[in-house]
């Protein structure tokens, strides 16, 4: 192996970038050394006693990547399970099982390192890392991109390798939740989009046990994800599913993201759900049990969600926090909060309610087919709009994404949030409060506007709440001439 690693792929969540730039072979063997080393200091444990399980998603490098990572720990004197592509969510549940001494000789995983690059294009990859039956967060993610640094530098290989191991998680893992549902969605048709991605290693079949009618779409894993991009809140992805749903008069639609920690849902007439809708149907199932039993349950999301989620959690009786955007500021809140529940807008769900915690798509799929199946029981009519009346009262906009240079994002929010302190009324509607957890969640008596930087592209990203569509407009048109105004006159300042 070469000598030559870039470091860069190294992010706040997890690693990822484009193969063959910034990750390659070199720079995944050596992160797999990095890892051991990371747990050994977090442990106190010697290397041949640690157990790490190594998964992947369907991309078409992911396995070359698994090898070598296996590699790296094996030459750390660790011990790898080779679990091979299954969904994201079978790594995460790998810490939570025993396994047979002849498979894992203590039984217990410690860590999880999962291929995937999720939802972004083919050409990418990347690589999520738990510990401790908990993702790494930012600055865990440092600790280990700095132990990698030290092995690739060090260059040593132990005198004692470690042992290496294949294992087939899926029938483990499909087992215990079609125990957990069985019988669960008798009655249900539900057609599934798992976008040529993971889920279709576990998916349909799964549904199918549980007693769903399973119309399939793209089960079949293809890292040229040659049907469309495995990305189930961009909408533009829904189109099949949407049509298939309607076409077969199906009670919903579950699509999936490339490794099956993110879903998207489609009710009977063919609309997507939003990621706050599809939270507020689970968070109503849940705390409709919990208050009566006088417990007053966590709920956690994230900024760019509706009012109308936050406003719903709290009448019926649970407490609602708001965090920033993204899952790995989500896992933390859950964490620190001791949250029952949580989701963002993306799909990333994650249920402490009769489960682990992690985001779980397919998981998360059994719990709506369940919600439906209740409903339906009682109603034969039912449909899943009939339980976001709430969400009638208000206009939502549509994510704007808004182009900025990477330089001058913290530039021009820090001048809007200045021209907003001197300006209550820019918007020609009272501010009642400004949010700053992630960007400014600008409040008034009717709604909201959002504005927030992209941890990840060079973009603002904007959202609009109001009581009509009109005035959701407004706040959009006015927050667009702030943006235009401001990005001019600091590239003006720049350029003298």
């Amino acid at each position: 192996m070469t000598q030559i690693v870039d470091f860069s792929a190294f992010g706040k969540n997890d690693i990822r970038g484009i193969y063959g730039k910034e990750v390659t072979e070199e720079l995944f063997y050596y992160t797999g050394k990095g890892f051991v080393k990371y747990i050994c200091e977090k442990t106190g444990l010697e290397p041949w006693d640690i157990w790490i399980s190594v998964s992947r998603d369907a991309r078409l490098h992911s396995e070359a990547l698994a090898n070598v990572l296996i590699k790296g720990i094996v030459h750390s004197g660790a011990n790898a399970l080779n679990l091979g592509l299954v969904p994201t969510p079978l790594g995460y549940y790998s810490e939570f099982i025993s396994f047979p001494d002849d498979i894992c000789s203590n039984g217990k995983i410690y860590g999880a390192l999962i291929v995937t690059a999720s939802h972004n294009p083919p050409e990418y990859n990347g690589l999520k890392l738990t510990f401790n039956k908990s993702s790494l967060n930012e600055q865990e993610i440092k600790a280990v991109k700095e132990y990698t640094i030290q092995e690739m530098n060090g260059n040593l290989t132990a005198i004692r390798h470690g042992e290496s191991h294949n294992f087939n998680i899926v029938p483990k893992y499909s087992d215990f939740i079609s125990s957990t549902f069985e019988g669960t969605g008798k009655g249900i048709k539900v057609v599934t989009d798992c976008a040529n991605g993971t889920a279709g290693v576990v998916a349909t079949k799964l549904y199918s046990d549980i007693g769903c009618e399973v119309i399939e779409l793209f089960s079949e894993p293809d890292g040229n994800f040659p049907n469309h991009h495995p990305n189930p809140s961009d909408l533009s992805t829904l189109d099949a599913i949407k049509a298939k749903v309607v076409e077969t008069g199906a009670d919903l639609g579950i699509a999936f993201d490339g490794d099956s920690d993110r879903l998207g849902v489609i009710d009977s007439e063919g609309n997507p759900l939003t990621g706050d809708k599809l939270l507020y149907i689970y968070a109503r199932d849940i705390l409709k049990d919990l208050v009566i039993r006088g417990e007053k349950p966590v709920i956690v999301s994230e900024v760019k969600c509706s009012q109308v989620l936050y406003d719903e959690i709290s009448r019926l009786g649970g407490k609602a926090i708001m965090t920033k955007t993204g899952h790995g500021y989500i896992k933390s809140q859950i964490k620190s909060d001791n949250a029952i529940l949580a989701g963002e807008m993306s799909g990333h769900m994650f249920f402490k309610d009769r489960y682990y915690g992690f985001d779980d798509a397919i998981y998360a799929g059994c719990r709506i087919i369940e919600i439906v199946a209740k409903n339906k029981a009682q109603n034969p009519n039912f449909k899943i709009s009939d339980l976001l009346i709430p969400f009638n009262k208000i206009y939502t906009s549509d994510e704007v994404r808004y182009k900025c240079k990477n330089e001058l994002k913290k530039a021009v929010l820090e001048k809007i949030t200045q021209i907003i302190k001197e300006n209550k009324n820019i918007f020609s509607e009272l501010i009642k409060d400004v949010v700053t957890i992630d960007g400014l969640r600008i409040i008034f008596s009717d709604g909201f506007a959002l504005i927030r930087q992209s941890n990840t592209e060079p973009v603002f990203t904007l959202r609009f709440e109001a009581r009509t569509k009109e005035k959701a407009l407004h706040y959009k048109n006015v927050m667009i001439s702030l943006l235009d105004e401001c990005i001019k006159k600091l590239s003006d300042s720049e350029e003298k």
